[in-house]
C-alpha cells in the first residue's frame, strides 16, 4: 500500500526519448524516406523518431506503445500516457477503482493493485476514531491503545478534558486519565510522606504506604517483603524488636527472640537459649535432662551431688 498522497507522472510514448512529437516527412526527391518497420513512404506524412529511426504512427504503436491497465488497449501517440510504478493508463482511464472519479492531478492511494481516491480509501480501509467515530485520515497523527484508535485531539483525559498526546496515562474503568488527574481522583495517599501511591505500595493496619516509606521505627530499614513485628502499632524489624524488647539469655546475655524461631528454656523467670542451658560447673548441656539448682546456679545431677 502506498503512502498518501501517491503520485504518477506523464510519460512520453514508450521509447520516444529523442522525439516525443510527430513530424511530417520532408519532401525528398533524390532518396526515399520510409517507415523503418513497414517500409511505407513517410514523405509528407506524420512519423515518430526513436533512437534516430523513423516509424509511422501505426508501427510505432504496435511495437512500442504501453498497454493501458484499465482498458487493456495501447496508449496511442495521440493520447497522454500516465504511469505509476511501471503501470500505464490513458488519461481518461486513470480513475478511482471504486467511485470512478478521475485521479488526474489528485492524491490517491494504492491497495491490492487498485488505485483509490483518498475519500474511498479512507471509507474502506482507514480506522475510525473511538471518540468521534469519524475516519482517521491516512497521514494524520493518531493514538492507538489495545486495538482502538483516536484522533490525537480526541484522546483526552477523562477528568481535565485535555489531550493526553505523548504523555503517560492510566486507564481506569472505561476512561483514561493523565497521571496528575488520576492521583488526585483515585490514588491512595501514603500515610508517611502524604504523596500519591501510583504503583505497588503496602498496607499496614489498614493504612497505605509506599514500599520505600514503610520502615522499621528503630533502624529505618525497609520492611516491605521482610518479616517484621510491631509494638504499640509501630513496626519493627526482628533485630530491633529483639534488642529493644526481647528477654536476655542468662548464659550469653544476648536477646532471645521467639520471632526468629529460636528455641529457648525458661526456669523461674529466667531464660536461656537451648544451646546456652549448660551446667555451671562442667558445662554439659542440660537441655532435655534433669538438673539441680544451687542458689542461682544450674548444675547437672553429677555436679550437684558432688557439691
Amino acid at each position: 500500500m502506498s503512502p498518501l498522497p501517491a503520485s504518477y507522472h506523464r510519460s512520453p510514448p514508450a521509447g520516444a526519448q529523442q522525439e516525443s512529437h510527430f513530424r511530417l516527412g520532408a519532401k525528398m526527391s533524390a532518396e526515399r524516406f520510409d517507415c523503418h518497420y513497414c517500409k511505407d513512404s513517410l514523405l509528407g506524412k506524420k512519423y515518430i523518431l526513436k533512437e534516430d529511426t523513423q516509424y509511422c504512427p501505426r508501427c510505432y504503436e504496435n511495437l512500442f506503445a504501453n498497454c493501458c491497465e484499465h482498458c487493456s488497449t495501447p496508449i496511442g501517440c495521440n493520447s497522454k500516457d500516465l504511469s505509476y510504478k511501471d503501470r500505464h493508463w490513458h488519461e481518461e482511464c486513470f480513475k478511482c477503482a471504486k467511485c470512478s472519479r478521475s485521479l488526474v492531478e489528485k492524491p490517491f492511494a494504492a491497495k491490492d493493485d487498485l488505485l483509490l481516491c483518498t475519500e474511498c480509501y479512507s471509507n474502506e480501509y482507514s480506522s475510525k476514531c473511538t471518540t468521534c467515530k469519524k475516519t482517521v485520515m491516512p497521514g494524520s497523527r493518531k493514538m492507538e491503545y489495545k486495538g482502538n484508535n483516536w484522533h490525537e485531539t480526541c484522546f483526552m483525559c477523562h477528568r481535565c478534558q485535555q489531550p493526553i498526546g505523548t504523555k503517560s496515562f492510566i486507564p481506569k474503568d472505561n476512561g483514561f486519565f493523565c497521571v496528575p488527574c488520576f492521583e488526585k481522583q483515585f490514588a491512595y495517599q501514603c500515610c508517611s510522606c502524604k504523596k500519591a501511591i501510583t504503583t505497588g505500595g503496602v498496607t499496614y493496619h489498614d493504612k497505605p504506604w509506599h514500599r520505600e516509606c514503610f520502615l522499621c521505627i528503630g533502624c529505618k530499614k525497609q520492611l516491605a517483603g521482610q518479616r517484621f513485628t510491631s509494638r504499640e502499632n509501630y513496626p519493627y524489624c526482628l533485630d530491633c524488636f529483639s534488642n529493644l524488647y526481647a528477654k536476655k539469655c542468662v548464659g550469653c546475655t544476648k536477646a532471645i527472640s521467639s520471632l526468629s524461631g529460636a528455641k529457648y528454656i525458661s526456669f523461674e523467670e529466667r531464660q536461656w537459649h537451648s544451646e546456652c542451658f549448660n551446667c555451671m560447673k562442667c558445662s554439659v548441656s542440660l537441655a532435655g535432662r534433669g538438673f539441680l539448682t544451687d542458689r542461682d546456679d544450674i548444675l547437672c545431677t553429677d555436679c550437684g551431688r558432688e557439691k
